[in-house]
Formats: structure tokens, C-alpha cells, sequence
């Protein structure tokens, strides 16, 4: 059974983005180191500060909708709860560092 991870990263300016995917490790490099035209390369989202996981895809693809449609103030209520030092989750999973 896969595992899907609904996540979300920020950058120095606190600009956050939501998504999901079925490889988390995969996904977050994707968006520190890849030049990949897009959202993520435009603000360079380089920080994990949340995730959560189910193994249900349409389960993750509603939270993923339902936290984008959240104000700000609750996004950041959800990050807080797990997360509040705003620590970057990845931090150890690469040996690269740009």
C-alpha cells in the first residue's frame, strides 16, 4: 500500500505552499534543488515545516485542497502545533547543500 504525504514548505520570507505527493523525500528535493519553472523555483521554497500522511490518495488530495483554502492565520495554527520553532524538517535528509 502507498503512503501520501500532504506537506508544507516556506522560504526566508515566510511565503508558504501547500502540496501532495506519493514520495515526500522525493517531492522536497524536487523543490530545494530543482530547476524546474514554477511556484517553487519563483520564491524558493527551500524549508519543510509540516507533513502528514494517509493511505488514501483522495483523503490527502481533499487536505491538501482544504488547507490551500484556509486564510494565513490557521495555516500557520497547523504549523505551529507541530512544528513551532519553524524547524526545516529536511534538514538532515540530503548531503547536498547549495
Amino acid at each position: 500500500m502507498k503512503t501520501y504525504y500532504v506537506y508544507i514548505l516556506t522560504n526566508r520570507s515566510g511565503t508558504l505552499y501547500t502540496g501532495m505527493t506519493n514520495d515526500l523525500q522525493r517531492r522536497v528535493w524536487e523543490h530545494k534543488f530543482s530547476d524546474v519553472p514554477g511556484f517553487s523555483k519563483k520564491y524558493k521554497l527551500d524549508r519543510l515545516l509540516y507533513f502528514e500522511q494517509t493511505e488514501n490518495v483522495s483523503a490527502a488530495i481533499e487536505r491538501e485542497k482544504q488547507i490551500k483554502g484556509w486564510k494565513r492565520t490557521k495555516k500557520l495554527e497547523l504549523i505551529e502545533a507541530m512544528n513551532p520553532m519553524w524547524e526545516d524538517l529536511s534538514w538532515d535528509w540530503f548531503e547536498t547543500n547549495r
